[in-house]
């Protein structure tokens, strides 16, 4: 998963959820509006909930389509061929490097000659593109999509979609909708050391505390904690913050948002301010100034940090499910009994509880799509591949029969003996998405539970299943601004997240003592802070008179 994939899951924690239950029925008013007289070439009439689309005609969409290295572009996948058997479309494909996409995005769009669908876009990256008038508001057409519609209203994911709504009440990007928030970075601790000093899993962050004292004792020549993904420009212990952030109730590391709403004062504050954040910097601090943490964990490259690991110069260090099993695994098999497990996140001050939205990145559709005789048709079969249940099960798995057998809804999905992915089935040869091109990132976002379980061996499982056991923390209410508060706001953010990065990193390492806080408070209020704060409190007054 990448980081940006990472950030948009994060929402706001210790929020109060505004649940705008008007969100869904100003969709409905927009949707009644549509005149589609001249745009339904092509359409399935009374298509519904949980239908295979198939397109009346013979039809060719435009999309962007990002080559991902791990698994490049070919145009014949069998996902293309089998998918233009099932819908009666064909995919004509603008593909782009991975490390080129957002730039071509920006670039073809702001031209004007984006193709029909744009997928892999994350908020708030849209509204970059919502002046101008180059995408469609989606949200008028929601009539067209029943499958989107029905998990919008069965997992009530109406306050979550508020997140995505601009100041006209219309959300511009399609995302992806999670039964469930999805918590997939965590720790990754060496099993084998916990054992041999008899220690147990880590509960809390307190408790890991505990486990890095007793690792340094007998270690004393490593750190026993030494951390990836922090490397410039995002210097900071992007997930290590972030994790703990979630602990403690703010928002910190890759998930550092500069707007937390505070319940108390109903009311949005600086988040970079708040005690709960000092929180977070003075427990990092503290592990530092014990050596139980390298200081070079918050800047240095991701290789060294995997070096440090696999040479069993330290201990822990941040992971997902895929970098467990294709990196760290590997990395320490030249260590006689080494064993590595991911563990459920540590909590802190706010419990049992998880951060975050359970929408996703998602996609843009162009607003030239709007005035194709085949837009019906369109909304169609976006709303069978990415939101019906057999649209995201073939998205994910592929062929039954052919790269995989059995079913969700009983637990026995298992990929074809001949199929590998993830080292689900070490014995096949062929990848599921470098030869076959399903679990593309282009066209698989959320689901239930039960079908982002399905490609997750059983340790994993046991990992979703303790996040998934804990309370999700509520959103923040949605705050959107205006384009000309946009455009302020943004250059705002610049210098005032670098300077929330530096300090926080100074803090960290100990090279500023932490009695100057608050100086680095007037820093920030030098640096418009309070203006930044007054812009958004004052979009989410005028949202609330406006929507409910």
């Amino acid at each position: 998963m990448s980081h940006l994939k990472r950030r948009t899951m994060l929402g706001a924690a210790g929020a109060a959820a505004l649940v705008s239950l008007a969100g869904c029925g100003d969709d409905d008013d927009q949707a009644k509006g549509q005149d589609y007289t001249g745009h339904r070439d092509g359409a399935m009439d009374g298509y519904g909930m949980g239908q295979q689309f198939t397109a009346a005609q013979p039809l060719t969409f435009s999309i962007m389509m990002l080559s991902n290295a791990a698994y490049p572009y070919k145009a014949d996948w069998l996902f293309f061929k089998e998918l233009a058997k099932r819908t009666n479309v064909t995919l004509q494909a603008t593909v782009v490097p991975g490390s080129d996409y957002n730039q071509k995005r920006s670039v073809v769009v702001a031209a004007g000659d984006a193709p029909m669908i744009i997928p892999k876009t994350y908020h708030p990256d849209e509204e970059a593109y919502i002046a101008s008038g180059a995408i469609l508001p989606v949200s008028d057409h929601l009539d067209l999509m029943p499958n989107f519609r029905d998990q919008v209203a069965k997992w009530n994911l109406q306050a979550d979609l508020d997140q995505f709504r601009q100041e006209d009440g219309k959300f511009y990007l399609l995302p992806g909708l999670h039964e469930d928030v999805w918590a997939d970075y965590a720790l990754a601790v060496r099993t084998d050391v916990l054992q041999q000093l008899g220690l147990q899993i880590p509960k809390t962050w307190e408790d890991l505390r505990t486990v890095l004292r007793a690792m340094k004792a007998a270690h004393p020549d490593v750190y026993p904690l030494s951390d990836r993904w922090s490397s410039p420009p995002n210097p900071g212990g992007n997930n290590l913050l972030s994790i703990a952030g979630t602990a403690y109730g703010t928002l910190a590391g890759w998930s550092y948002q500069h707007a937390s709403w505070d319940d108390a004062a109903k009311a949005f504050v600086y988040t970079g301010t708040t005690p709960q954040y000092k929180q977070v910097v003075e427990y990092l601090n503290s592990l530092v100034a014990e050596k139980l943490v390298d200081p070079e964990s918050f800047t240095q490259s991701d290789d060294i940090a995997k070096q440090k690991f696999a040479n069993g110069r330290s201990f822990v260090m941040s992971c997902n499910a895929q970098t467990l099993v294709n990196e760290l695994r590997p990395s320490i098999a030249k260590i006689p009994g080494a064993t590595v497990l991911k563990i459920p996140t540590p909590t802190g001050p706010m419990g049992d509880t998880k951060a975050g939205s359970r929408l996703e990145g998602g996609v843009m559709i162009s607003a030239k799509a709007r005035d194709s005789k085949n837009f019906v048709a369109l909304m169609q079969f976006m709303d069978w591949l990415y939101y019906s249940p057999q649209g995201k099960v073939f998205a994910k798995w592929g062929v039954e029969g052919t790269t995989y057998t059995g079913s969700v809804d009983d637990g026995t999905m298992k990929l074809a003996p001949d199929v590998n992915w993830g080292g689900l089935n070490p014995a096949g040869t062929k990848n599921l998405q470098v030869e076959y091109g399903f679990l593309n990132g282009v066209f698989v976002y959320g689901g239930t539970t039960k079908l982002l379980n399905s490609q997750f061996p059983k340790e994993e499982q046991a990992f979703q299943d303790v996040m998934n056991g804990r309370k999700n923390q509520p959103l923040a209410p949605p705050h959107p601004l205006n384009a000309d508060e946009r455009e302020q706001a943004t250059l705002w953010e610049t210098t005032l997240k670098d300077h929330v990065n530096q300090q926080t990193l100074k803090f960290i390492l100990g090279q500023r003592p932490l009695s100057e806080w608050d100086a680095y408070v007037s820093e920030l209020k030098g640096k418009n802070m309070t203006r930044y704060i007054e812009v958004v409190n004052a979009a989410y007054n005028r949202y609330k008179r406006a929507h409910g």
